[in-house]
């Protein structure tokens, strides 16, 4: 039995699912902790701005730190969504159509956001 008193999937997708959710829980603890650290706690608000955020994507640590938080919070939080989904929608049309429409939302939001952080190019500044 889980913490929450539902089994754990014997196999399959929903065996890697269940894995990945508490796997991706504890690092993007991690990772958001960091986050808040660095952005809210060591830096003062005021200091942030947009050259704060060129020069923090100016290295390649910053740009992987943001996209795999960026993917595994994304990822973590579709999961959530789509056992939701599965539990409380009961028509196949309507949970196929939910499920879709989540995928597409999510996909969008995934490649949105993966541009910005991986095309991110500070304008160069004239003398």
């Amino acid at each position: 039995m889980g913490a929450a008193g539902s089994p754990r999937p014997e196999s399959g997708i929903e065996l890697w699912a269940w894995m990945f959710m508490r796997v991706s829980g504890v690092v993007l603890l991690f990772l958001a902790l960091g986050h808040l650290l660095i952005m809210h706690l060591i830096n003062n608000v005021d200091h942030i701005d947009f050259q704060f955020v060129a020069q923090r994507y100016a290295t390649p640590f910053w740009r992987t730190y943001d996209l795999v938080m960026l993917w595994l919070a994304l990822i973590h939080g579709t999961n959530g969504v789509r056992m939701v989904l599965v539990d409380y929608i009961s028509p196949r049309g309507w949970r196929a159509a939910s499920l879709a429409s989540l995928y597409v939302v999510s996909f969008i939001l995934l490649t949105l956001g993966s541009l910005a952080i991986l095309t991110f190019q500070p304008p160069l500044m004239g003398p």
